[in-house]
C-alpha cells in the first residue's frame, strides 16, 4: 500500500509510548498499534484528529505517500 504511517517516528520523537497515546485518544492499543504498524485500511477523521491534537502535530506528519515503482521490461 502506498500510504505509509510514521506514527512510530512521531512517537519517539515526543517521548511518548503506545499506551500513553491510546490513553489520551481514548482508543485501544490493539487499534492504534494496528495504526502504527500499517496493517489499517482506513482511519476516523475524528481519530486522527484527536490523535494530532495530543501528539501536537499535521496528518502529514503521520501519514506519508510512497509511489510503488513499477519495472518496465
Amino acid at each position: 500500500m502506498p500510504i505509509i504511517t510514521r506514527l512510530d517516528r512521531v512517537l519517539a520523537d515526543r517521548k511518548m509510548q503506545l499506551q500513553e497515546l491510546a490513553d489520551a485518544v481514548g482508543i485501544s492499543i490493539a487499534n492504534l498499534s494496528n495504526l502504527k504498524t500499517g496493517k489499517v485500511r482506513a482511519i476516523r477523521f475524528s481519530t486522527l484528529e484527536k490523535i494530532c491534537e495530543v501528539l501536537e502535530c499535521q496528518p502529514g506528519d503521520l501519514l506519508e505517500y510512497e509511489t510503488e515503482e513499477n519495472p518496465v521490461g
